[in-house]
């Protein structure tokens, strides 16, 4: 709760569903009981004919969603074994999957801070909305875990290896990169969202006989024409660094390369987990090979597991978030010293074992 107020705001305003996480003082970062009620409203609104579209939006002025409560999950994984952890992204990715394949227009307004799993519920939308205040990022190696959420999947999926830049650094980026790498679609001015919320409750269901083609003419009505997206001036050196699968390879094409940009990627890289950029680069370059979302859920799930379990995601929340003196001491401390066959291991079929710990089995879209 966030001062007595409900952590989710449901309404239906004229035509709209809305939906507004409502903890600001947390940057309106997810609980498994948000999660519950996003996915029961968007059920319950999927079968209203009165319900045209949907709109997610985030209480406050610092932005829609900085991502999924860690600190939370730290202590299940600490006090609990897991298993609280477990059932939180188990429904969390379930409710990505619903978001990616909903048949109403849902329209994610991404303004602010946009991390993590607020990527997870946003990114996935049929109509993405950024502004020139959006940042957005997927910083998990910076904790010792993996992008999640479907991270995997949108990133391993971006233009080049923008994605793969973007997973392993942890880079935030502005609207317009958002645009370029496919996390978003369209630009509106911050000041605008209020208008267009009360456009998007105007359309009449009995009208409009296409709902997208509706509100995109909305959203269109708002919108500014992107600028230039300055990642793609990077393209050439990212490309040809974060070619192949071996993250030792990548940041030594990184030290010896002439451009500054990618000397201060491998600085970024150096600072993060060892086994979580090991286990991110091979999660995208899984996910990349993947049929569906749903796949890559279902590999992400197993490498979420199997990091929670690990040193360094307690080690990373740690130092990140709640002693806050940004020295993580990571295990293995380098590239070098990260076992090729742990990563491996890291996508594995859950065992016995593994089960009983985390009262689970293996993930599966619903």
């Amino acid at each position: 709760m966030s001062g007595g107020e409900p952590e989710l705001l449901v309404e239906v305003r004229g035509s709209l569903g809305l939906l507004t996480l409502n903890r600001p003082r947390a940057l309106n970062a997810l609980t498994h009981g948000m999660v519950v009620m996003m996915r029961a409203a968007l059920d319950e609104w999927a079968a209203r004919d009165d319900v045209l579209a949907v709109v997610v939006v985030g209480a406050g002025e610092r932005g829609l969603c900085a991502g999924g409560d860690i600190v939370s999950l730290h202590a299940d994984a600490r006090a609990g074994g897991g298993a609280a952890a477990a059932a939180f992204w188990s429904d969390e990715y379930r409710l990505n999957a619903a978001i990616a394949r909903y048949p109403k227009p849902y329209v994610a307004l991404m303004d602010g801070i946009v991390l993590g799993g607020g990527v997870g519920i946003s990114a996935h939308g049929s109509h993405r909305v950024v502004t020139e205040r959006s940042r957005i990022g997927m910083p998990e190696t910076g904790i010792g875990f993996i992008p999640d959420v479907g991270g995997t999947w949108l990133l391993s999926h971006a233009p080049g290896e923008l994605g793969t830049h973007l997973a392993l650094t942890g880079t935030m980026i502005g609207a317009d990169d958002a645009i370029a790498v496919g996390l978003a679609d369209v630009r509106v001015p911050s000041r605008a969202l209020g208008e267009l919320i009360a456009a998007l409750e105007l359309l009449d269901p009995a009208v409009e006989t296409d709902a997208s083609a509706a509100v995109d003419a909305t959203i269109a009505e708002f919108a500014e024409p992107a600028g230039a997206a300055p990642l793609l001036e990077e393209r050439a050196w990212i490309d040809a660094a974060y070619a192949g699968d071996d993250a030792g390879v990548i940041m030594g094409r990184m030290r010896a390369s002439d451009h500054e940009a990618a000397i201060a990627a491998a600085d970024a890289l150096a600072a993060r987990s060892p086994s979580a950029i090991a286990v991110t680069l091979a999660a995208l370059r899984r996910s990349a090979r993947a049929g569906s979302l749903e796949e890559a859920l279902a590999l992400e799930f197993r490498a979420a597991l199997r990091a929670l379990a690990a040193p360094d995601f307690a080690e990373g929340v740690r130092a990140q978030v709640i002693d806050k003196d940004r020295s993580p001491r990571w295990s293995p401390p380098t590239l070098a010293e990260v076992d090729p066959a742990a990563v491996e291991a890291a996508f594995a079929p859950l065992d016995e074992a593994e089960r009983v710990r985390f009262g689970t089995g293996e993930w599966e879209a619903s």
